[in-house]
């Protein structure tokens, strides 16, 4: 890579360190997260529980419920069956020690939710004392719960789907950097703005470093996101990748931190999601194949969200670099 072009101004906003030897693989996931993991004070102050629950996966939402529920009911049901099951009123003594737990841990959940159905009933202080706490409780952490449901339910989101790779294609007689999104729900976005930055990790006098650059692109504001949008970077003089060859962008020498803003109706509130493209995810020399045709009845257009990542790969004449 030829570190004496001279390139644009590099930017110091990026919020990351242009220190390269104390960066990890990545400064950006796919996922718009930052690849950082944060130390030196006590796990609990550095873990926000509403934020984790916020954007934790359904599937690993609805478990962590789940097991909470659980878990409330078997430290109960073990605290019935410390003070004794003769202390619940309409239970049997079974034969078994499962068969009495089995009697303490339903009555537990009965109580938890705040149900009720009558067939058990605490006797003594300590019993209905203990099951007026998980009363309590009960009522405090369901609701603390279905607001969760709720937060995460109604939480605006921008449901843009990104293309796997960022492609190196023929653009006007030269070529240009482009990704594509478009959205995979019947979400409608509006006033779309998209940002790129690049980091390009140079060496300079023995010493490699990262700089941040702001990548211009041909169009970085459309009026909706109605079918998808592939944004192009072009790689001509004025760019802080100019010259840059297949072999610079194998060596990992850039990532792209992409971050779009749009409006959503439906939420009537601005919308935001981010993405990065690593230097493995870059393809030298393809273009993106449609992903859009009229309908065989000619009366709306079909948008093909399983071609988003579809391209076709193009061989150019010259590498900018050799």
């Amino acid at each position: 890579m030829n570190t004496h072009k001279k390139r644009p101004k590099a930017v110091d906003n990026s919020g990351f360190s242009d220190n390269s030897s104390a960066e990890g693989w990545r400064l950006i996931n796919k996922d718009g997260s930052t690849n950082l993991k944060k130390t030196g004070i006590p796990f609990y102050r550095r873990i926000s529980i509403y934020h984790t629950l916020l954007k934790m996966k359904r599937g690993k939402f609805l478990v962590a419920v789940f097991l909470f529920y659980t878990v409330m009911n078997l430290f109960f049901a073990c605290l019935y069956m410390l003070i004794g099951i003769d202390r619940l009123s309409g239970s049997t003594r079974g034969s078994t020690f499962f068969d009495d737990f089995s009697q303490a841990f339903f009555f537990s959940s009965q109580t938890l939710t705040t149900v009720g159905y009558g067939h058990i009933a605490p006797v003594g202080l300590i019993a209905n004392s203990l099951a007026s706490i998980e009363s309590f409780l009960g009522i405090m952490t369901f609701a603390l719960v279905t607001g969760m449901f709720y937060a995460r339910f109604s939480r605006p989101k921008a449901y843009i789907r990104f293309s796997d790779n960022v492609l190196v294609a023929p653009f006007k007689e030269g070529r240009a950097l482009m990704f594509r999104m478009a959205t995979d729900k019947n979400n409608h976005l509006t006033d779309v703005e998209a940002q790129v930055t690049v980091a390009v990790h140079i060496l300079e006098e023995g010493k490699r470093s990262t700089k941040f650059y702001q990548l211009p692109l041909e169009i970085n504001r459309i009026n909706s996101l109605a079918i998808s949008w592939t944004c192009v970077h072009h790689l001509n003089e004025d760019s802080p990748l100019s010259g840059f060859g297949a072999q610079d962008f194998k060596n990992g020498a850039v990532e792209l931190m992409v971050t779009v803003k749009a409006f959503d109706d439906h939420f009537s509130n601005t919308v935001q999601q981010r993405t990065s493209y690593a230097a493995e995810e870059l393809v030298y020399g393809a273009r993106f194949s449609m992903m859009y045709e009229r309908a065989g009845s000619g009366r709306y257009t079909q948008v093909m969200l399983d071609k988003l990542n579809a391209y076709e790969v193009h061989t150019f004449s010259a590498d900018p670099s050799a």
